[in-house]
């Protein structure tokens, strides 16, 4: 399941594991906004297979810990691996046959799916809950924001710092730094060039910008000259 190949979902192992993980979230989803932090943070941690933290953890250090509004959903929970800082807002779907990483201080609008299982195309082999199906890795990269109602395919990549626009979906791998946005998600503008520096087209846009505000100081410079 884990290295990508086709296997059968609707063993009684699986399907008694994905009904403890229901049993989870269900309680996270019901309880969370009225649960103390520590509480909170730990009752995450089961869902995900991570140990609980001690009745003596720091506020700072449960504050860094990632935040979910409820309602979520996850099929396994504990192949789902977010880094400190992350922030998902409501309704969004984990479907983690394989693993879901998701970078430090990311942004997850609501209504995001990450869907990291899927199905043959030819229906023969697909054969309903017979069938086989597949698993591959969605990874996220650090600082990137993921707008509302976005779908993940398997297997794709969202490099540093892009922004995924609302509504997109995204059927391959996004370059660091970059704007995507459509069915499928295309280009549509670059935060940074290939070297890692602010593109040309963005930093002629800042340079518009603080020249404006030279002329605006220059004016107001002068009239007041022109008062005294």
């Amino acid at each position: 399941m884990l290295r990508g190949e086709l296997y059968t979902a609707f063993t009684p192992t699986l399907i008694k594991v994905r009904a403890e993980c229901s049993q989870l979230f269900h309680a996270y989803n019901n309880t969370a906004t009225s649960l103390p932090l520590l509480d909170r943070v730990n009752l995450l941690n089961s869902i995900f297979g991570l140990p609980p933290l001690p009745s003596s953890t720091p506020d700072a250090e449960l504050q860094l810990r990632p935040i979910i509004e409820p309602p979520f959903h996850c099929d396994f929970g504990f192949h789902v691996k977010l880094e400190e800082g992350v922030k998902v807002a409501q309704n969004c779907t984990f479907i983690d046959t394989t693993y879901i990483r998701v970078g430090a201080r990311t942004f997850v609008g609501p209504n995001v799916s990450f869907f990291s299982g899927g199905h043959p195309l030819e229906g023969a082999l697909r054969n309903g809950t017979k069938g086989p199906e597949f698993g591959k890795d969605i990874v996220v990269g650090e600082d990137c924001y993921i707008g509302g109602n976005v779908i993940l395919l398997p297997g794709v990549t969202i490099g540093r710092g892009a922004v995924v626009s609302a509504g997109a979906v995204v059927t391959k791998d996004v370059e660091e730094y970059a704007v995507v946005a459509g069915n499928p998600a295309r280009v549509v503008r670059r935060l940074r060039g290939d070297n890692g520096e602010e593109g040309e087209s963005e930093l002629r846009r800042k340079l518009e910008i603080v020249e404006r505000d030279v002329r605006d100081v220059r004016k107001e410079l002068e009239r007041l000259l022109k008062e005294e």
